[in-house]
């Protein structure tokens, strides 16, 4: 260490001696935030090539070659950086899919590895009760199924337990956000069908509906992203809905059904809200099969934005294998989507075109990737795969 960066050491500690401790909590809280962007990705100035060997045929070989590929690539600069961060959890997500879908494990035990041995099955506890730090439950849970020890799912009980005691604030949702709804409802769902207990399933249906009833516009069939967006416009006067935001909520909307009873009660509101939500940004497909971060305003983004539209290619894939939307409109759009999202692909594997965490339709670089956007692709990948393994016979 040469001396101006043992100076700048110095002065750095003698200075955070000095902070008073009412303002040392926010210093950390900014600190951790930042760390996160810094690992969550990256926009370089020169990302290479793009890949030149990969087919955007609905075929399993090729599909699982670019799963593989970005998935590869992925674990090569960021498992050093594994965190408990939700941008982190839904790469998770992602790669528990990859595993799954191609037989290699690798991806399944390099999560499970950390959910062990640095992350010791806990959850961030920071900021309880912020949905954002529930989201790496939905792996614990996974791993949980497929070997289970109540270790894995120990902690997750008690924070969620706590959730569903919590009273309701009259002025503010526990998920105030959409995005919200992919980070804590599919762990409350699973939670509740893994140990029998409702009490999870039925203070989600709730909290579900308070979001639902604040941020979902029924003519629109969308959601905007927080109550801060109500009013808010695009530069054409429609109203203002982001593309990631909405691809959060049909995510969700996959998880929540996978595991909710089929005879619960309020089941065919949240099948009809897929359908809806669904069939409405459907008919939102751009020419080179994406979506632009701005759903309502498209030309007013001219970059096309990968995470937004793998969320979306990942529900639709998943409601064409179960029947829930019609093969003949949304196959199309799905592989129109698959399509477009290879041509982001960096012969080295990296995803590009992902906006870096946000709240709202923004510019997008092509180099931009991001963990949470390859979890969106990884599971977007696992879904058309099985489109093309299932036999014809229920398709």
């Amino acid at each position: 260490m040469n001396h101006r960066n043992v100076a700048i050491l110095l002065s750095g500690l003698m200075l955070f001696a000095l902070v008073p401790a009412t303002a040392t909590a926010q210093t950390v809280k900014h600190d951790a935030g930042s760390v996160e962007r810094e690992a969550a990705g990256s926009t370089p100035p020169d990302p290479g090539p793009l890949a030149s060997d990969l087919s955007a045929k609905l075929d399993s070989r090729d599909i699982q070659k670019a799963m593989r590929k970005v998935a590869d690539w992925q674990l090569s600069v960021a498992e050093s950086k594994f965190n408990r961060q939700w941008t982190f959890a839904t790469l998770y997500d992602g790669l528990l899919a990859a595993s799954a879908t191609t037989g290699d494990p690798k991806y399944r035990d390099a999560v499970a590895q950390a959910s062990s041995d640095k992350f010791r099955w806990e959850l961030e506890q920071t900021r309880f009760p912020h949905a954002d730090d529930e989201a790496l439950g939905k792996s614990y849970l996974a791993l949980y199924q497929l070997a289970p020890e109540p270790v894995k799912i120990a902690d997750v009980r008690t924070t969620m337990d706590r959730l569903v005691a919590r009273p309701d604030d009259p002025n503010k949702n526990v998920w105030w956000w959409c995005d919200a709804l992919y980070m804590a409802p599919p762990v409350l769902v699973e939670l509740s069908r893994i140990t029998g207990d409702h009490r999870y399933l039925d203070y989600m249906d709730h909290e579900w509906a308070l979001t639902t009833a604040q941020l979902y516009d029924p003519q629109q069939h969308l959601f905007t992203r927080d109550a801060t967006y109500l009013k808010k416009t695009e530069a054409n006067g429609q109203k203002l809905f982001w593309a990631r935001g909405n691809g959060w909520v049909l995510g969700a909307l996959v998880r929540v059904l996978s595991a909710m009873p089929k005879d619960y009660p309020s089941r065919p509101k949240y099948e009809q809200q897929f359908r809806d939500i669904a069939d409405r940004v459907a008919g939102l497909q751009q020419p080179d099969g994406l979506w632009r971060t701005g759903l309502l305003d498209q030309e007013a983004y001219k970059e096309p934005e990968v995470s937004g539209t793998a969320f979306y290619t990942y529900a639709m894939a998943w409601g064409i294998n179960t029947g829930r939307l019609p093969r003949a409109k949304f196959l199309p759009v799905v592989t129109k989507a698959w399509a477009g999202m290879l041509t982001h692909i960096y012969a080295d594997g990296r995803l590009g075109s992902i906006q870096p965490i946000g709240a709202a339709p923004d510019s997008v670089g092509v180099s931009s990737s991001y963990v949470y956007g390859v979890g969106g692709f990884l599971l977007a990948g696992s879904e058309l795969d099985h489109i093309v393994r299932k036999p014809r016979s229920q398709k």
